[in-house]
């Protein structure tokens, strides 16, 4: 208890010289409201055990909130940030102001909104006498403290006046911000009823004014202060990208301009929330929108889950993935492709749809776009515009059975995966997984005519003899299957199995699940992956299961496979040409 004394002690000594030195407005974390009194209290107590700076106000209307201060508004936002990283308070904790509150109950005899700082510092030293102490007098407050009825600013004829001065949004942004205060349930249509009268009512007798019905000037700009409360310490407000040709607000406190990489301007990240703005802006038609919305869910910064619609002159793409929340919106007009992407962490749901209104409402079209040229590419495969296409989770290879299209491959290149996918363009699902030999079979859920399909060899080759596999050695970046040559070297596996086949030859791990090749350009087996029970195969040392495992596997399975009837050794050129027909990319996706 004295090691706590202590550490409150310098905490308000600190707080009060850096508040006294920057003339700064003292702020709070508030991190739980309560309707009743016994719940506000019992709940202070449970945080009160685990966390300093606990304090406990009246709200008004029945209303009592929990918050932790006071601070500096940085070190609010620390303590926010730090908290919440170690799940100590709640997501939806936020930075407060002192003028949100009325009386205080907790700490019992404590009156941090209206003492100067040095009472501050008496208070909290006197109040942390011990923990019991304190129980006991809170348990003698039974009753909210009484509050004065504010006196309005305006009478209600004025009111009534300034009232009508407001246009059908701002009367549709009041209905929000009385639904965000609980107060009201109908529609938002701008439409000042019988339920939105009764809600103005209910939030004023909340807050302690004269029930009228009809909010005054300084009435309307409380409630929308506690609305805008949440969004306050992401510093939204407009900026104006000359070179977008877009003015928008934004969290000038949570991004800040990085880079431009036409067609985007980059707003990164600069704080401890991990949010991300894309400002979309580029000469041109309806088919430069379309390429756009196709090209926008390749990239990692759309995940596929989420909903999608593409007009004629605009489309919206919300990609949800487990760690964050993308909403893209984008226009088409007099040949200009202007838009945004919000990019939000998951889990922060009141601030981002907040937030995303606020930049809905605000988007604003200057003059120009952002040349094509603007900004430097940064080069890499992997990147569009410096932004990162999404990935699968591993690439295998697989080959054609049958004229149908059913494509035989490894069964590493099917496990654990949310979708499986043939040459990047059409979905697969599994027909058969045989396990113990590691063949798996795929059907593509679209038509597929190969104009090359597999032919299995009747007999081993000798030993020492030459063999090819074709595959995608790594994993796609090539776009077109490779072959890469070798030596038979042995009939069995290194245990001794007759179903496997050894190779000597330099397969890469892209290349699992690719045809092997004798001399006639007939198959001897499939590809096994480079690690064997979780050992990693010595270089030049590989293995594939055998034709004829290969053989009772697909039969197995219901279907055919063709003999191959050529006796004659291939050309280089030809195998290359039937093997790259033959061969396909198969994707396994998280």
């Amino acid at each position: 208890m004295v090691r706590l004394l202590v550490s409150v002690f310098v905490a308000v000594n600190f707080w009060i010289n850096a508040v006294i030195a920057q003339d700064q407005e003292a702020v709070w974390v508030q991190i739980e409201a309560q309707p009743s009194l016994s719940k506000a209290q019992e709940r202070v107590r449970d945080f009160s055990s685990t966390l300093p700076d606990v304090n406990g106000f009246a709200l008004g209307g029945g209303w009592y909130a929990i918050a932790l201060g006071p601070y500096t508004p940085n070190d609010a936002r620390e303590v926010l940030r730090v908290y919440r990283s170690e799940g100590q308070i709640p997501r939806d904790s936020y930075i407060a102001y002192t003028a949100s509150f009325r009386q205080q109950f907790w700490p019992v005899g404590a009156n941090f909104l209206e003492t100067t700082p040095d009472e501050a510092v008496s208070q909290v030293i006197a109040t942390e006498t011990s923990d019991a102490a304190q129980d006991n007098e809170l348990a003698d407050v039974a009753a909210e403290p009484e509050i004065d009825e504010i006196t309005p600013d305006e009478s209600l004829a004025e009111a009534r006046v300034t009232e009508a001065k407001l246009g059908r949004l701002e009367r549709e942004k009041l209905q929000l911000a009385l639904q965000w205060s609980g107060h009201y349930d109908g529609s938002i249509d701008g439409a000042f009823g019988r339920g939105t009268r009764s809600s103005m009512a209910a939030w004023q007798s909340a807050n302690n004014h004269q029930t009228t019905g009809v909010l005054t000037t300084a009435q309307r700009n409380q409630l929308f202060a506690q609305y805008n409360a949440i969004l306050s310490e992401l510093g939204v407000s407009v900026v104006e990208d000359s070179t977008a040709g877009i003015a928008i607000k934004i969290p000038t406190k949570v991004v800040k301009l990085s880079k431009y990489s036409a067609p985007f301007a980059h707003y990164d990240s600069i704080g401890d929330i991990n949010g991300r703005v894309l400002l979309i802006s580029q000469q041109g038609d309806k088919d430069t929108l379309y390429g756009l919305y196709d090209i926008l869910q390749t990239l990692e910064i759309v995940p596929e889950n989420g909903p999608r619609e593409r007009k004629d002159n605009s489309f919206t793409i919300v990609g949800e993935g487990a760690t964050f929340i993308s909403h893209t919106q984008v226009w088409l007009e007099n040949e200009e492709i202007k838009g945004f992407t919000l990019i939000w962490p998951a889990g922060d749901e009141e601030r981002r749809s907040r937030l995303l209104g606020e930049m809905l409402d605000s988007f604003t079209r200057l003059d120009g776009a952002m040349d094509a040229s603007e900004g430097t590419d940064d080069q890499s495969i992997d990147l569009v515009a410096g932004l990162e296409i999404r990935k699968p989770k591993l690439s295998r290879s697989g080959f054609f059975l049958d004229q149908e299209g059913h494509i035989l491959t490894t069964s590493e290149a099917v496990t654990a995966c949310s979708r499986i996918t043939i040459e990047n363009a059409f979905e697969g699902k599994v027909v058969a997984n045989d396990i113990a030999t590691g063949i798996a079979i795929l059907k593509s859920t679209e038509a597929l005519s190969p104009t090359e399909v597999a032919r299995l060899a009747a007999s081993d080759p000798n030993l020492q003899t030459e063999v090819a596999v074709s595959g995608f050695s790594y994993e796609g970046m090539l776009g077109a299957p490779t072959l890469t040559f070798g030596l038979f070297s042995d009939v069995k596996g290194l245990n001794g199995e007759p179903g496997i086949r050894r190779l000597e030859l330099n397969a890469l791990s892209g290349d699992a699940g690719g045809p092997v090749f004798d001399e006639t350009g007939a198959i001897l087996g499939m590809l096994l992956p480079s690690a064997v029970d979780g050992r990693k195969l010595p270089e030049l040392v590989s293995f594939a299961v055998d034709f004829t495992t290969i053989q009772r596997v697909v039969q197995s399975a219901g279907l055919k496979i063709s003999n191959s009837i050529r006796t004659e050794k291939i050309a280089p050129e030809d195998l290359t040409e039937e093997a790259q027909a033959l061969t396909v990319l198969i994707s396994c996706w998280e």
